[in-house]
């Protein structure tokens, strides 16, 4: 593959991409190694975190053979901002096989994150074999029912979702989920900008591989009398970017292995790149938002 062909397909693993969400309406361009962030302006009334995603931490394969490695250079990325982020997100599989060593690592490294904090969501490859118990134990303090939570920060308020534990074909929040995010956006303003946080989208990305929440519509309508709200999800290890109205969906790429777009193969299986183009797949996601309106940075792949 040649360099302008890995940049051409730079999506699928993290290309460097300034997104900015103003009134439902998604801008984006490339952006160069040297071009500073919106998020760096020293602005102490703007909320400045970052998105990282799908660490896998304990996959072994040709994919990628150093997944610590891989995420270990994701967090010294964020500790390198010229900002200190309000707080981090983990948009879930933190691990690959929901093993309470791989879980310890991930949160000893999480530990190393220069944050005011850091927060998760599972993903389905946190809960296999028991439903996220372990999950819960190492990751839960502060939850309810099966991990899902809320905070306000900056005049913004944060939702995060659970939408692997109950898994078929779609991602699934069910009715206990349902009901606490009406009822804790019930006394919102319409003009306070949401931030939610889930593993799989919140939108039909991609059906036939699972790629989406088969209740997703309930819980948007609960939203959808916002200005501002932002959907941030893991799960496809790619960037991807859609608007509805007012609300506007983000996926985050992976610190681990790509996966191939939409419908290209037979199923998202781990995609190896050529050997020699790329020191790391990594992708960490910078946003800011200021008075309604957010503004994301994608940290890039770095090049040989």
């Amino acid at each position: 593959m040649s360099r302008r062909q890995l940049a051409r397909h730079g999506a699928w693993f993290g290309a460097a991409v300034a997104l900015s969400v103003v009134g439902g309406e998604v801008i984006s361009s490339v952006v160069g190694g040297t071009t500073p962030s919106a998020a760096a302006v020293d602005d102490t009334a703007t909320l400045r975190f970052v998105q990282v995603s799908d660490s896998h931490l304990g996959f072994t394969g040709t994919a990628n053979p150093d997944v610590t490695g891989s995420f270990a250079h994701a967090i010294d990325q964020v500790n390198a901002l010229p900002y200190r982020p309000d707080f981090v997100m983990h948009t879930g599989d933190l691990t690959h096989l929901s093993t309470a060593a791989q879980f310890d690592q991930v949160k000893q490294m999480l530990g190393g994150v220069h944050a005011g904090s850091v927060h998760t969501v599972p993903g389905e490859h946190d809960s296999i074999h028991d439903h996220g118990r372990g999950y819960l134990a190492t990751f839960g303090a502060g939850s309810v029912g099966d991990g899902w939570y809320s905070f306000d920060i900056k005049g913004v308020h944060v939702i995060a979702l659970v939408n692997t534990l109950s898994l078929e074909t779609l991602g699934h929040l069910g009715p206990a989920q349902l009901d606490f995010v009406r009822g804790d956006v019930a006394g919102l303003s319409s003009d306070t900008p949401i931030i939610v946080f889930s593993h799989i989208p919140l939108f039909a990305m991609y059906p036939a591989w699972g790629w989406g929440t088969d209740d997703a519509a309930q819980v948007l309508s609960h939203l959808r009398r916002f200005s501002s709200v932002t959907c941030l999800n893991g799960h496809v290890h790619q960037l991807f970017t859609k608007t509805e109205g007012t609300v506007t969906f983000h996926s985050a790429t992976t610190t681990a292995y790509p996966l191939p777009r939409p419908g290209v193969g037979p199923a998202p299986t781990p995609q190896t790149l050529p050997a020699g183009r790329l020191r790391t797949a990594l992708g960490v996601r910078e946003v800011s938002h200021v008075q309604g309106q957010a503004t994301l940075a994608i940290k890039d792949s770095a090049l040989a």
